[in-house]
């Protein structure tokens, strides 16, 4: 075994190794706190979202206290998702239900034969368009894109068209359960005429978007196919050879499925938006104190509203300035939208001619900001992001205020 000499080993300095790792450490600590542009803009960031954030809170709890503001804020949560949310998941899996037996039994076809001919004059759209607005208005608006990425259904459009797509199958978006949703309210008369106002508003949105692509992007102005490789060849869907029971009930079960992942997609929409919509636009309770309740909140909204309200009532006819918090919130989430409407029937506050602007908004914009920029990424044009939103918010206010004054025509007769 080898014997070590320690009289040669150095003297080690630990005083000199502290210094030199005191040094390194500072060195790393200074290059960690370097600003650079990234970290720059998650600063900004970072104070602009504790502003916010805090700022909101605040203010509530300065108003109503801490504790009162928690339990309303949950309290509102909890109604919403045990009377708003579970009564529009029911509507969806009926519908979901129904929308799979139109397409089972070949409804749906029947329907995009009839509408065919309003495509070109009204859309400037071909006539396969028709099949995109009954699809999305069984559904929501991304089957719209599910389509436009088949060949035999794009082989029919230009660039330009295809692209207005996603402002077209937005419109109609939910259709059917905002329809559902406003009848089972008990203003049938409201969600017609609403119906009627979406169309307009459609018409709108799609022919502005066509507009501003082709004046941006006249090269869009092209077959999205130079060449069809062939003709379409139509093909009868083989039909399995099942009986009509089977095919009933799997339609029925595959529908109400469906309808139950829109029910819980729309959960974070309606119990977050509407929750924080609500405490901003409803006050205290009716002493004029607050108790922690379910829709107790500061009215933010409604104040700053109120200012100009004159313009709302002129163009929509809202008599409350509290009406406005449904297209605001509709711009995200429709369905957190409808989450508003039962505490304005309850409040009563609302009628037929806010069931139809709501309606037509509702149906026309149904959370457009939330899946426009997808969409339309999903496309390959990101670059027409900013134009799709600018036509499709102009679309829905003229939605809104044709639903108002086709709602006082409808009076006067």
């Amino acid at each position: 075994m080898r014997k070590i000499n320690f009289s040669k080993l150095k003297k080690i300095d630990f005083d000199k190794v502290k210094e030199i790792d005191l040094k390194k450490d500072l060195k790393r600590v200074k290059e960690d706190l370097k600003m650079t542009p990234y970290r720059r803009k998650l600063l900004k960031e970072m104070i602009i979202f504790s502003v916010i954030f805090f700022g909101f809170f605040g203010i509530l709890a300065t108003r109503m206290t801490l504790p009162k503001m928690l339990n309303s804020f949950l309290q509102t949560a909890y109604h919403l998702l045990m009377e708003t949310v579970l009564y529009i998941m029911a509507i969806t899996v009926m519908m979901g239900a129904i929308s799979k037996l139109f397409m089972e039994y070949g409804i749906v076809k029947l329907m995009e034969k009839l509408l065919r001919p309003l495509m070109k004059p009204l859309f400037n759209l071909p006539g396969v368009a028709s099949l995109g607005a009954v699809m999305t208005f069984l559904s929501d608006n991304p089957a719209i894109i599910t389509l436009s990425k088949d060949r035999n259904f794009s082989q029919y459009f230009k660039k330009y068209q295809l692209v207005s797509l996603t402002n077209f199958g937005t419109s109609f978006g939910m259709g059917l359960v905002v329809l559902a949703f406003m009848i089972g309210q008990g203003y049938s008369a409201g969600a017609g005429v609403g119906l009627l106002g979406a169309f307009i508003g459609c018409i709108v949105s799609t022919r502005l978007m066509q507009r501003f692509t082709l004046k941006s992007f006249p090269e869009l102005d092209t077959p999205v196919f130079d060449k069809m490789e062939e003709k379409e060849k139509v093909q009868e869907e083989k039909v399995e050879k099942q009986g009509v029971f089977i095919r009933t009930l799997n339609a029925i079960l595959d529908g109400g499925m469906s309808g139950v992942e829109i029910g819980i997609s729309i959960i974070p929409g309606v119990l977050v938006i509407s929750t924080i919509v609500m405490m901003l636009t409803f006050g205290p309770s009716a002493d004029g104190t607050y108790t922690g309740a379910a829709f107790e909140g500061v009215p933010v909204i409604t104040y700053l509203v109120g200012k100009i309200n004159f313009i709302f009532k002129w163009l929509f006819g809202f008599t409350h300035a509290e009406l406005i918090a449904f297209p605001i919130t509709a711009l995200g989430a429709v369905g957190a939208a409808l989450g508003l409407i039962p505490k304005f029937v309850t409040s009563g506050i609302i009628d037929n001619n806010a069931i139809a602007v709501c309606t037509a908004m509702g149906m026309c914009w149904s959370g457009f900001l939330s899946t426009h920029a997808a969409m339309l990424d999903s496309l390959g044009y990101r670059k027409l992001i900013s134009k799709a939103i600018t036509a499709h918010t102009i679309g829905g206010l003229c939605a809104g205020i044709a639903a108002h004054w086709l709602y006082v025509l409808f009076t006067l007769f």
